[in-house]
Formats: structure tokens, sequence, C-alpha cells
């Protein structure tokens, strides 16, 4: 059966086809755009604000667990980036900034305690910042709302982020923090497609406003352990968005007793690194301690506060204070008996190498830098793991010397 083909003309009336021709949005040309090749030395350099952490015209973000020191890093930060002093280790460049710390979950009571408490331990002076530190708390009325959810419907607040924007340029911020990104908005923290247009309006206002803009978030309870980019709390639409992740770690108990630090000291020790692309180990970041500052202000039989403040912090090398000298004498002692690589046997080879460096092997602290020594001492070939069998006929791992002999 042959079907006649359909006039549409017919059906509809050629005056409704006309209508929907004029009506057409006119079909933009697509061309591709020929490479002009440059001199390198001619392409501006990218406008980093702080280190390599803080790019200029770009959203970062810090990710952290609670009780972290994120407060506490980010009030150093902003006293650094306003007094234009690195004091934290990271280059402050083409002087001074000016800073807008945008708090929605602690008073101004405590962030003062924060700020103040840095400003001793630095030695800086209302001078030293004067005209460039603003502070907002939400929790005084300072509230921030960039988007809404209302009966189902998803609604960025575009007059806020124009109100943003203006503000950011009378003020001539350099760098404006959101301390916490999930008390900035009402939408669904785990809507990838929103949380993407709230973090690109941002990056609006930072390109706009020639700032940095840094979202401060939270983690996960899955991510609280170890941190990374991807332990952030919702949706991945805000890390995949930011320039630069920065992500707080506070030391793990294995990490402190191979450095030989106390369970008591260890939560005094942070680790800030930029997991953006690639997760940088413990000893490629950078590392804080956070020192307790007196801020004076005890009444009457009240005691006074003692605050934290993040000061750089050099992480401990296990071969401080060994020489060449420590191994050949290990080397000595191992050669001349039967030493189990396992740290639980009793015939440990950790215990020779406390005999000679005058170590506690059933120390925590001191155990964890023995192994980090061996560790290294068999990776370069100093010692050797050789397996073979005990008095009971069981092929068990002993550490022998190598071949080499370089600490």
């Amino acid at each position: 059966m042959t079907v006649a083909p359909r006039d549409f003309a017919d059906e509809i009336g050629d005056s409704a086809i006309v209508a929907a021709i004029h009506s057409a949005k006119p079909v933009r040309l697509v061309r591709a755009s020929p490479y002009s090749w440059r001199d390198p030395a001619t392409i501006p350099p990218r406008p980093w604000v702080y280190g390599r952490w803080f790019l200029r015209g770009t959203v970062a973000c810090v990710v952290a667990p609670g009780g972290s020191g994120k407060s506490t890093m980010l009030a150093g930060t902003a006293l650094a980036l306003a007094s234009g002093q690195d004091f934290l280790g990271k280059k402050v460049w083409e002087g001074p900034k000016r800073v807008w710390l945008w708090n929605l979950e602690d008073d101004m009571d405590e962030l003062s305690r924060s700020i103040q408490a840095a400003a001793i331990h630095h030695d800086l002076t209302p001078d030293d910042v004067a005209g460039r530190l603003f502070v907002d708390s939400g929790m005084e009325g300072a509230g921030l709302c960039t988007a809404v959810e209302t009966d189902g419907q998803f609604r960025l607040l575009e007059p806020i982020y124009e109100a943003l924007t203006a503000e950011i340029e009378r003020r001539r911020i350099d760098v404006l923090i959101v301390d916490p990104f999930v008390s900035s908005h009402e939408v669904e923290e785990n809507a990838n497609s929103k949380i993407d247009k709230i973090a690109k309006a941002w990056g609006r206002v930072a390109k706009a406003a020639n700032c940095v803009v840094v979202l401060v978030h939270h983690t996960s309870k899955a991510g609280s352990a170890d941190v990374t980019a991807m332990s952030a709390r919702g949706a991945v639409a805000l890390i995949n968005a930011a320039r630069s992740t920065l992500v707080l770690n506070r030391m793990t108990d294995e990490q402190a007793q191979e450095l030989g630090i106390t369970p008591e000291q260890r939560g005094r020790y942070v680790s800030v690194a930029d997991d953006k692309h690639n997760r940088a180990p413990a000893e490629k970041a950078d590392w804080y301690e956070l020192i307790g500052v007196d801020l004076g202000n005890a009444v009457d039989h009240r005691p006074g506060d003692s605050i934290a403040v993040a000061a750089p912090w050099t992480l401990p090398d296990p071969f401080d204070d060994v020489t060449v000298e420590h191994l050949e004498q290990v080397k000595t002692l191992i050669d001349s008996g039967e030493w189990r690589e396992s740290p639980q046997s009793p015939q440990w080879a950790g215990y020779a190498v406390a005999k000679v460096l005058g170590l506690n092997a059933d120390s925590k602290s001191d155990k964890g830098r023995i192994k980090s020594l061996l560790r290294q001492w068999v990776s370069n070939g100093a010692l050797k793991v050789d397996r073979r069998e005990d008095k009971s006929r069981q092929v068990r791992p002993y550490i022998v010397v190598g071949r080499r002999a370089d600490a």
C-alpha cells in the first residue's frame, strides 16, 4: 500500500509555517579560529594571590573535618594576607591584600579570639592590617543565602550575587572567604546540577570582581579520618568547579608513631595540601603546629582563654642525627646474630637498631621511628630481607646485611 506524502502546509496552514520561520532564532555561524603564535615571554603570568593556593578570578575550596583546626588556619590566613606577611609559609604576592572573612557559624567573640590570638603570636599590630580586614558573622545578623528551592523549584538569587560583586568591587576585596559553604544556600547539597550552578555563579563573581572566592566545606563522615578532595560532603560539583581544593588532615596515629610523637601531642599537628588534581603525600604537604596562645583576658577568678594558633612546622626526618657510622654499627650487630623482620618477634631487628641509637624499641614513639629506619635501609640495599627456615623449619623473613653501605 502506497502512503501519500503529508503536506504540512495543508495541515497547519501556510501562514503558520511562515510565522514559525520568521520567529526562529538565527543560526550562528560556527568557525574555528587559527591559533596566533605568541612569544611565551609576552603571556601574562597567572595572577596568584597566596602561594600557589589562591588564584585571582577563581574559586578555591577548603575541605576539612570538624576539630581539624580549620577556623584557626583561616584566621591565620586572613591575617597573613591582610598584613602581606608570609608567616604561614605561603607567599603573599604583590603586597598586602584586602580580605573579607564571612563566617556563618561562629559569633564575633569567637572569631575575635582566633584573630587576636594569631595577631599576638605573629606580633601584629592594628596598623599591620588597617583598612584591609573585613569580618562578618552570620550568627550576628550578617546571613548569606545565594540560592533557594521553593515548591520544588530551584532559583539562584541573582540580586545577591550582584550585590556581592558590587561590595567586593567597592571595598576592593582581593579574597572573600565564606565559611561554611553549606550555610550560604538553601539547596539540597547532594544535587549535583544545582550545586554546579551555585559554584559557577560564585565563579562569575570571582571573575567579575577579579578576586578569589574561598568556599569552606565540611567533610562527610566517611571522609573524616583521611581527607581528600573527594571527602567533601554532598555533591562533587563544587569540587569540580574549584580551581584548587585545599584539604586539612590531622596527623594520624601511624604517622605520629613513625615520627616519634606521643599520642598526647599528635592532635597539635595538621597538614594542608592542594588535592584538586593529585593527592599530595604527607611529606609533600604543608605542616602546621597548633600552638596555644593566652589572650590575657582572665577576669577575677575566671581563667582566661588559651586559643590555638597555626605556625609552620617541619616534618621530622627519622634520619635526623643518624650517621653512616650508626648504620655500620647496626650492620655489625645484625651480622653477628639472627634478627627477624617482624616487630612482634623478640628477635626483631629493631632491637639492634635501638641498642645502637639509644632508643627504646618497646616505646610507641621510638618503635615507629625504628620501623622507618629499617624500611629505608632495606629500600636502599644497606639491609635486606632474607626468607629462610627457623629452628622449627618454618620459613620466616629475617633482616640481614645488604651489599651497600650508604645510610
